[in-house]
């Protein structure tokens, strides 16, 4: 019975851990990796096709957005998650397909024109119905057995619809031990979505530290802060940009942008435009109003039982098509823009910012976590005077503002009171999901105010749970930024890595004929032997 950590460790995204219990493997989450990657990560000790099940605690990317590499890799067991996570996790890897073709796409016109190899997108769309089809959806405080010896139970941590933490109790030799893993803790005081909720004990917890080395500035007062804002740019003639994660962030802003409508708190503008120029925010908004209630808070609550919607108010514009959005900027009228993605690494939020940084009358107003190396985190650092937007060096004149407390993500007291709501201690907590130095301090921090172990382990570290000691406790190795790849060297690479995709997908294949008739075992045998013998050097 062992716990491996391979992503999010002493980073921010990329969240991985590996369960291994009774011969049995599974995962917590297999994410992306965003912005700069400052550790070299593991990979998963079998191959995707030796796993048992997949344990997802929300639908963001960095949590969720390999699924369907492990599915196109040979996966085939159940990927269980609350109902609503299933419901964005459908859109959002569509979305993440798409994004990653249509970026080959513009690659392959370059390429043409140098004579560069194209790389392969991770995965496609027929990936992702295949990955879909392995979701198990799970009702939340409800307890599931996965086999013989796993049992979860998802439990609301606040963070984003549908989002989860998780109680794991797995049991070998007769012995059971119970796991407690945050998933990513949700602030106080989050408009829309149902609040924390939290875990009376476990053996062992493992806990994200993305803000675990400060407090949020008060949020009371952020319905006044984005008045101000939009009022001070609307009366110099600028835009509102905000760069805004397409699920969670973008709902959450269309909340607050109701409320100041509703109560007349910029003037002088009639009821000014609003544009959500976000293909994925439009479906993602309609899961928002048509999941079950009880994902929701109590205003909330309220406002729909009253037949308001929450995120409708006079002035709201949406744009889908490509024509829809470039003609936003088209358009000389001072407006608020809300477009993805949240970090600026991507997405129509990149042309937002190409046609307002260079406008002192403009404002980029940002409203969550901005991982480092990212654009979005080199703009609100003031860093640089200009930015490379699509081959272009755009100047940065606009205010840069961040509103304060609007973070999805709990502060270190937020961390430490989930924490601190166990009756039973857990005898060891590992700190994970957070920047380098931030690990370790609120590691020694946790150790301090509650005299529990603690580790914050780099990508390797393996823990026995049975035998309560590490297997494995490596230090972390830095990322080596390699010299460019010849053409001729991207392309054996390339090669090379579609014949490791097409081993693991004959692995898949060889395990599924367990029962098939002998004849076509035995015929199937032999296929593989030829071919094995026709290659082998």
């Amino acid at each position: 019975m062992k716990i491996l950590f391979l992503g999010a460790t002493h980073e921010v995204t990329g969240s991985c851990t590996f369960i291994e219990v009774g011969g049995r493997y599974g995962l917590v989450d297999f994410g992306m990796e965003q912005g700069k990657d400052v550790f070299e990560n593991r990979a998963l000790p079998v191959e995707p096709a030796a796993l048992d099940f997949v344990l997802v605690t929300h639908a963001h990317i960095d949590h969720s957005g390999r699924l369907p590499l492990l599915v196109k890799r040979g996966f085939r067991g159940g990927i269980y998650l609350t109902e609503a996570t299933a419901n964005l996790c459908d859109i959002m890897l569509r979305d993440s397909a798409s994004i990653q073709l249509q970026e080959i796409e513009w690659q392959a016109r370059k390429a043409k024109r140098s004579g560069e190899p194209v790389e392969e997108p991770l995965y496609d769309l027929e990936d992702v119905q295949r990955t879909v089809n392995c979701f198990r959806p799970c009702a939340p405080d409800k307890l599931i057995h996965i086999g013989e010896n796993v049992a979860v139970r998802f439990v609301s941590a606040g963070h984003l619809l549908g989002s989860a933490s998780i109680e794991l109790w797995l049991t070998e030799n007769g012995v059971t031990k119970k796991l407690a893993f945050s998933g990513d803790l949700g602030n106080k005081n989050m408009p829309i979505i149902c609040p924390m909720e939290h875990i009376r004990d476990a053996d062992y917890a493992v806990i994200e530290s993305t803000y675990g080395d400060r407090l949020h500035e008060s949020s009371a007062d952020s319905v006044r802060f984005l008045a101000d804002t939009i009022q001070r740019t609307l009366d110099r003639g600028g835009n509102v940009v905000i760069p805004a994660f397409a699920v969670g962030r973008t709902q959450e802003m269309l909340y607050m942008l109701r409320e100041l409508k509703n109560a007349h708190l910029v003037t002088g503008h009639g009821d000014f435009p609003v544009y959500v120029d976000s293909p994925l925010a439009v479906e993602a908004t309609s899961i928002f109003l048509q999941c079950d209630r009880r994902c929701f808070d109590e205003p909330t609550r309220a406002l729909l039982e009253r037949g308001v919607n929450p995120l409708m108010f006079p002035g709201l514009h949406v744009s889908v098509s490509s024509d829809e959005s470039k003609a936003i900027n088209s358009d000389p009228i001072p407006k608020v823009i809300l477009s993805s993605s949240g970090m600026c690494e991507g997405g129509r939020i990149r042309h937002h910012l190409k046609h307002n940084l260079w406008r002192a009358e403009s404002t980029i107003l940002f409203v969550g976590y901005q991982s480092v190396g990212t654009l979005g985190r080199i703009l609100l650092d003031g860093t640089k005077d200009t930015v490379k937007l699509f081959g272009e060096d755009i100047a940065v004149n606009a205010e840069i503002l961040f509103m304060p407390g609007k973070s999805g993500h709990a502060d270190r007291d937020g961390l430490l009171d989930w924490l601190g709501a166990f009756e039973k201690k857990p005898q060891l907590v590992f700190v994970n999901h957070g920047e380098d130095a931030v690990t370790v301090s609120f590691a020694a921090l946790v150790t301090e105010r509650f005299g529990c172990g603690t580790c914050a382990p780099y990508s390797g570290t393996c823990y026995d749970l049975l035998a309560d000691e590490f297997v494995e406790k490596p230090e972390g190795v830095p990322v080596v930024r390699k010299s460019p790849e010849t053409p001729q060297a991207q392309r054996k690479r390339m090669l090379y890595e579609k014949l490791v995709a097409a081993g693991q997908r004959l692995i898949a294949v060889i395990r599924a004929c367990e029962g098939m008739p002998n004849k076509d075992v035995g015929k199937f045998t032999d296929q593989i032997n030829r071919l094995c013998e026709k290659w082998q050097r």
